[in-house]
């Protein structure tokens, strides 16, 4: 499984990594929504985006409509992970395909939650 980490902070993508991480993706980070379609557009097919909203060049909002735009990204899964907490922008941001909306600060548990909900856990290894 493949995480896609969309966030201008640095500090951000590398908890989100290493959340994600541990759970047994392999993730590629995007410091904004641009720079996460030039790694799409050269082939990279996420399972899983994680999206921050407010970013500059392309913020999240525009890059799920892009991204539900084309037919080739029809399967990746985008969930909002960001500090925008108004009902009005969590609507919008699930009508333009979203699946998920966990909002700033979270914990690491928030996020595994919101992944078993869409079927995302990585299968464990039993002991």
């Amino acid at each position: 499984m493949h995480a896609l980490i969309i966030d201008d902070s640095r500090a951000m993508r590398s908890i989100l990594r290493r959340i994600v991480t541990d759970l047994g993706y392999d993730t590629t980070e995007a410091e904004h929504g641009q720079a996460a379609l030039d790694h799409m557009e050269g082939g990279l097919v996420p399972d899983l985006c994680l999206i921050d909203w407010n970013m500059p060049v392309m913020d999240g909002y525009q890059f799920v409509q892009r991204v539900r735009d084309d037919p080739r990204w029809r399967d990746v899964t985008l969930m909002m992970v960001t500090t925008e907490s108004e009902h009005g922008q969590i609507v919008r941001a699930l009508a333009a395909g979203a699946h998920e909306y966990v909002i700033k600060p979270f914990t690491p548990d928030a996020i595994v939650d919101k992944l078993e909900l869409l079927g995302l856990l990585v299968a464990e290894v039993p002991a």
